[in-house]
């Protein structure tokens, strides 16, 4: 029992990571997911997770049943995430508002370094492929230059939320956090929680893993049939969504609720166009010395990830 808690350890700590990235817009916990070498392991667990499975659970064959669906290493990686959203979403707020500078030019370097591992998946650099790698991007670009929608706190819409970010936040590039932020519901989904609104919490898990199971259906089967175009697409939604984690931006003009205020940004902006418009340093070198850090960090994870594979393996065993 020892042995396994300290073999899925390094999971419940990937799984921390996923759920702290997840919780700022503009960053994804798939990106994460994929730099720390366990995307595809995720996501062929979550594919199990079917007709197959359930019948052996309505069997009462609960050893078969998690054995199926990889439980320790789903079980070790939502605990994670869950850890994470729990102790983590006040902090998060808190960076974004007090620190929007810095934290956005940590992760813009590591998204920039995600994107480029990716590109290294690639096995046959195909016309298709970079068509859709190209696609990925004007897609990523256009959905982070979409302003919030005023949107109602029903339940069945609170349900939609879940659904639709969950396919996000699976996705390396797109923030399920930033769609939660588009759908008007990123505040009222952090208050829920730190409230403990059970009722909204469980609503918007139900919504969660309805869209998950539905979609990672079909990303595993576009990973498989299609491994080369699907990961240009990704690194293309990587590429496209750093215009919405640029460090230099102008506030917005737009009226939001006090939670949303300092998660919604504007134009990009230049460093010295920035100190002009708000008279401070645009603070150049410590930016850049945190956007070296995220890149750093990704090739370090990548490369730890590589030399501990056969770990991987016994996740899906």
């Amino acid at each position: 029992m020892f042995e396994r808690i300290v073999l899925y350890l390094p999971v419940t700590l990937k799984g921390i990571l996923m759920g702290a990235a997840d919780l700022i817009p503009g960053v994804s916990g798939g990106t994460i997911a994929f730099i720390t070498g366990i995307y595809e392991t995720l996501i062929n667990a979550l594919r199990s997770i079917n007709g197959f499975a359930l019948k052996k659970l309505l069997r009462f064959e609960y050893r078969a049943f998690w054995k199926t669906i990889n439980g320790d290493f789903l079980a070790s990686l939502l605990l994670g995430i869950l850890i994470s959203v729990v102790t983590l979403s006040g902090s998060i707020v808190y960076l974004l508002e007090q620190h929007t500078l810095f934290l956005l030019s940590f992760f813009f370097g590591l998204i920039i370094a995600s994107a480029v591992i990716i590109t290294r998946k690639v096995r046959t650099h195909s016309l298709s492929a970079w068509i859709a790698g190209i696609a990925g991007t004007i897609t990523a670009f256009f959905v982070t230059s979409l302003s919030p929608v005023a949107t109602p706190d029903s339940l069945w819409f609170i349900f939609i939320s879940g659904a639709i970010a969950i396919c996000a936040m699976i996705l390396p590039g797109i923030s399920g956090s930033f769609i939660l932020l588009l759908l008007g519901k990123y505040a009222f989904i952090l208050e829920s929680i730190k409230d403990l609104n059970l009722t909204v919490i469980v609503i918007f898990c139900a919504g969660c893993l309805t869209g998950l199971l539905s979609f990672v259906r079909m990303l595993s089967r576009l990973l498989q049939r299609y491994h080369d175009q699907t990961m240009l697409l990704l690194a293309g939604v990587m590429i496209g969504s750093l215009t919405k984690i640029w460090p230099w931006k102008t506030p917005s003009a737009e009226t939001l609720p006090d939670g949303e205020k300092a998660l919604l940004f504007s134009t990009n902006i230049m460093p010295e166009t920035y100190r002009q418009l708000t008279g401070t340093d645009p603070q150049v070198l410590p930016a850049l010395a945190l956007m070296t850090t995220g890149l750093l960090l990704v090739f370090i994870l990548e490369f730890i990830s590589a030399k501990t594979h056969g770990n991987l393996r016994e996740y899906s065993s």
